[in-house]
């Protein structure tokens, strides 16, 4: 009963505390707006992605946008209240990248700040101009390993089809 408590943290859990829908928008703000994009990344079966979409839209930081009449096809972008999550994501890859990878693995995502021109860093400010890192303000580039790796799982997903 979270809605019970006054704790943001336990409220916030039960909209975004739980590993896929962490995935989905880590996807989202990727821009992968599409399902198969997302549970081609994700790994995540159909049934789980389309029960963690639902929930994202019924919880406001979703909302879902036909593109295809024939087959119904939809794709999913984020609400201002998703944008609003991009700062987690900051510092949840900051954490992972400091404490989960060695060093020697490189970052999967090098980011430019677009304000200043120069290395963002890993935030929640960047480390060249001291500016706090917006997602419009960032330009993403993936490491060549990462990519790989993304480019892969693309594939396996497409031949699994």
């Amino acid at each position: 009963m979270t809605d019970q408590t006054l704790c943001p943290v336990a409220r916030a859990e039960t909209v975004v505390g739980d590993r896929w829908t962490v995935l989905i928008l880590r996807e989202l703000f990727m821009r992968m707006h599409r399902f198969e994009e997302i549970q081609a990344q994700t790994g995540g079966t159909p049934q789980m992605i389309t029960t963690r979409l639902k929930k994202l839209e019924a919880d406001g930081l979703v909302k879902r946008r036909v593109y295809s009449k024939r087959p119904l096809r939809h794709e999913y972008q984020l609400t201002e209240k998703g944008e609003a999550f991009y700062p987690v994501i900051l510092a949840l890859r900051a954490w992972g990248e400091t404490w989960c990878k060695s060093p020697r693995e490189g970052r999967a995502v090098n980011y430019t700040h677009l304000t200043c021109g120069k290395p963002a860093g890993l935030g929640p400010m960047c480390e060249s101009c001291g500016e706090v890192l917006r997602r419009e303000s960032l330009s993403a580039q993936q490491a060549p390993k990462y990519r790989m790796e993304r480019e892969a799982r693309w594939e396996t997903f497409k031949a699994s089809r």
